[in-house]
């Protein structure tokens, strides 16, 4: 007998980073709220059978999804970021008090909510501390972890502040998920792709790239076209045999030099780098593609995640689980 599959009401969904890892945990989507469009044509073009919801979530109610297993989102991080201004709670795009509108509406069995690991410092722990005043008030029991992408496969340091909870004791029965260190390189993960035009300096740069990337930074639509980041990115992308001044629209071909040569990243090579497969296809121009990607929550990482939600919410035994399968691109 097919076991039943725990459905998900995913808020801020972006390009559908979370959302690929809870499905690989096993989750289907009641709905997949988004309010940029070039994003949600690529929800819908990966994934028509998902309720991709467009718009606001400020208009969504949660009644609408009452008794939904799982809410999840990453809202948005600019009021929290370490390289922004920090409003925090100030910031007009600081989504958290509707998250909680959503959650008290819908009364998830558990809810699963990412920000950046600014969110985590002392200067937002009044704030941290009221919103889990809030959780506990309805029930819910939460805890929150600084998880890093590294740690579960992806070849990016990307730490993110994860918050977690389920209602009432069910909390004793989820556990954060176990470590599963990235072996592999950025030179080994993209050199393929940094290849595949013949840029005769592939093998070499591949063999510089020796390391997993700094934490990649999708930026604002505030601002100009795509980089990689702060200043302090760029010099670690520059070790690493990475021009991080902008996005190529092609890997390097065979008449780029070798010696002294800085290839740019191409979208798709940023997209693996954040654990998307290959078969993940991309809305829009360059630079829409690329804040897509950027700013994802890595799917390995909410896979690992939302495994253990799904086993605390079917009540399996943390000492009899698995290990998780993640086929991304095959779900």
């Amino acid at each position: 007998m097919t076991e039943k599959r725990l459905n998900v009401l995913e808020i801020c969904a972006g390009a559908g980073g979370q959302a690929l890892g809870l499905e690989a945990a096993g989750f289907t989507h009641a709905g997949a709220v988004e309010i940029d469009r070039t994003a949600c044509a690529t929800l819908r073009q990966n994934r028509p059978r998902w309720n991709v919801l467009e718009g606001d979530v400020r208009d969504v109610s949660g009644r609408d999804f009452r008794g939904v297993d799982l809410l999840a989102g990453g809202v948005p991080c600019p009021p929290f970021s370490l390289a922004g201004r920090q409003l925090g709670q100030e910031d007009e795009r600081d989504l958290f008090p509707e998250a909680l509108r959503l959650i008290s509406e819908a009364r998830p069995a558990a809810v699963m909510l990412e920000n950046v690991r600014g969110f985590s410092t002392a200067r937002f722990a009044d704030y941290r501390a009221q919103i889990m005043a809030f959780l506990v008030k309805l029930g819910y029991s939460p805890e929150w972890q600084v998880l890093n992408a590294s740690d579960y496969g992806v070849p990016q340091l990307r730490p993110r502040f994860v918050l977690v909870a389920l209602r009432g004791r069910q909390i004793g029965r989820f556990s954060w998920p176990r470590l599963a260190p990235c072996t592999s390189t950025v030179g080994e993960e993209v050199g393929d792709l940094m290849g595949s035009r013949r840029w005769p300096g592939a093998q070499q740069w591949a063999a510089r790239a020796s390391d997993i990337a700094p934490t990649i930074v999708g930026g604002s639509t505030r601002h100009g076209g795509p980089d990689l980041g702060p200043t302090r990115a760029k010099r670690e992308w520059r070790r690493l045999g990475v021009d991080g001044m902008g996005i190529a629209d092609e890997p390097p071909g065979s008449g780029e030099p070798v010696e002294g040569y800085l290839p740019r990243l191409t979208v798709r090579m940023v997209a693996r780098l954040q654990g998307f497969p290959d078969s993940w296809a991309l809305s829009g121009a360059k630079t829409a593609a690329y804040r897509q990607v950027a700013n994802a929550f890595p799917p390995p990482v909410a896979a690992a995640v939302g495994a253990e939600i799904s086993r605390a919410l079917r009540r399996e035994r943390t000492a009899d689980r698995p290990p998780l399968q993640l086929e991304l691109a095959a779900v």
